[in-house]
């Protein structure tokens, strides 16, 4: 580890101890800033914004092309890092690094690309147009599940934008963070001539990285993690008029229906369902399965379930990791116990490796067959647990894929036309991501990413999205003599 470490000019230092899930050893020391510290860091946003923000925007693309050459070419060390923070298998670890190098592509050709408008003028000799301008500092708040991708969705778009970044990562996966800011700072001092405090990581309590949210200079606050924390969040960043980009809770879930085909449900419950440990945001919790098929999909799932490999996520053929901590082992077996109580029959479940790594915490993901759709089910439990219940009708199956405070991602499997319209439809599913015949794990960063409801309405990476991160403005220009004025009004002495 201390190899890694130093390969990104990185020292362990602080009192703050970082563990790997993956045993539970020492892997780094990092130091917390104070509110002292936090203030000096947004001040010095604030002025690194002034100067970056007339920068000309295929310039500023430049920068984040070089970021992305610094990102492939210590691909393999960050996505090592990672999973060795992290605990997701080395596949997923290298993964999140090539998610960071697609946005930053992404980013680039968009540089030459944020386009505004003009509008036709009800006045003669006038021309009206909207122009898009950078908006100011951003704040991007991260989870532990995500340690370095979801930063880059962000900041990606941010710095093409014209703004400053202020990162503050989970407490559980700052190292990751620490040597992405190095990479950047790589990239920074090959371009020449990037602001100081362009980019900066603040490592923080909850209480010191509260004043990102408060203070006024920060126009927009990207936050990703529970529902609870977004709605601390999202009041204090409105109360002063800012803007939040919300990506919270999911219950994901999936339709599977007569005519589907089978193999590829599986496949993609598989990996939805346990990868990363069932601790992603769009992992799938919920699972629908038609009367017709449900007894030989199930049949089929607990069988590959016997066969999953659980261990070391820096060895191969591993397909399930450690969950991040201890308390969240405690969650999954909380959520196991009450669906129990509510009648599912649990097959899988509970701890293993303890003998060989007593200071981690890996879990056997969890088959629950349930009758109905009780509370527990209606709850995100970030653990490898998969409720899987039967269905008749479509239109009945369809409200309760909906009956659900989150809105993240869903799908359906069928090869029925109908019924994938019907799912794609106004009135069919509710998420901020619905997919036909592909589970609902694994976004890519050219569609806009983030959900409805309790998942806070944000949008992230594709799309249109970078105009979340900057300011409209309406301009007219009067090229006439005369002075008519909106709507013919008459107005003289």
């Amino acid at each position: 580890m201390h190899d890694l470490l130093s390969s990104f000019g990185l020292s362990s230092s602080g009192d703050h101890l970082v563990r790997s899930p993956i045993d539970g050893s020492e892997i780094g020391r990092v130091r917390f800033d104070g509110p002292a510290e936090i203030e000096r860091k947004i001040a010095a946003s604030a002025e690194a914004f002034k100067a970056w923000r007339d920068v000309p925007a295929p310039k500023r693309g430049e920068l984040v092309r070089l970021f992305g050459e610094e990102l492939r070419a210590n691909k393999d060390a960050l996505g090592r890092l990672v999973t060795v923070e992290n605990g997701k298998i080395l596949q997923e670890g290298l993964g999140e690094v090539q998610e960071m190098i697609d946005i930053c592509d992404f980013a680039v050709g968009l540089s030459r690309q944020l386009y505004g408008l003009t509008i036709a003028s009800e006045r003669p000799g006038h021309r009206m147009m909207e122009t898009w301008h950078p908006a100011g500092p951003v704040a991007v708040i991260s989870a532990f599940n995500f340690p370095v991708a979801v930063w880059s969705w962000n900041a990606a778009l941010a710095l093409v934008c014209g703004d400053s970044v202020i990162w503050k990562p989970s407490k559980k996966v700052p190292l990751a963070a620490l040597a992405t800011q190095v990479l950047f700072e790589r990239a920074a001092a090959r371009f020449g001539g990037a602001p100081a405090a362009l980019s900066q990581v603040a490592l923080c309590t909850r209480a010191a990285g509260e004043l990102l949210t408060r203070d006024g200079r920060i126009p927009v606050v990207s936050a990703t993690g529970s529902t609870a924390m977004g709605k601390q969040i999202g009041p204090i960043v409105a109360a002063r008029f800012g803007r939040s980009i919300l990506e919270l809770g999911g219950n994901n879930a999936m339709i599977v229906c007569p005519s589907a085909k089978l193999e590829l449900a599986e496949r993609a419950i598989l990996f939805a369902a346990v990868g990363t440990a069932g601790q992603r945001c769009t992992s799938l919790r919920r699972l629908f399965v038609h009367d017709a098929v449900h007894d030989e999909l199930l049949t089929r799932l607990k069988a590959l379930y016997s066969k999953l490999v659980i261990g070391d996520p820096l060895t191969k053929g591993t397909l399930v990791g450690p969950l991040i901590d201890r308390a969240a082992f405690e969650t999954m077996e909380r959520a196991l116990a009450e669906a129990r109580k509510d009648g599912g029959m649990v097959s899988g479940g509970g701890r293993v490796l303890e003998k060989v790594h007593p200071e981690a915490w890996y879990a056997r993901p969890a088959i629950v067959e349930m009758t109905k759709q009780t509370a527990i089910v209606r709850e995100e439990t970030f653990a490898p647990i998969l409720y899987v219940m039967r269905w008749r009708d479509f239109d009945a199956v369809l409200a309760e894929h909906n009956a659900v405070p989150q809105g993240l991602s869903s799908c359906i499997f069928t090869r029925d036309l109908q019924e994938a319209e019907k799912f794609l439809a106004v009135s069919g599913s509710d998420c901020g991501i619905a997919n036909v015949n592909i589970g609902p794990s694994g976004a890519e960063i050219g569609g806009a990413f983030g959900g409805e409801k309790e998942t806070g309405g944000g949008r992230e990476s594709g799309s249109d999205c970078w105009k979340a991160y900057m300011r409209r403005q309406t301009a007219t220009v009067n090229f006439s003599d005369a002075l008519p004025l909106a709507q013919g009004i008459e107005f003289g002495v």
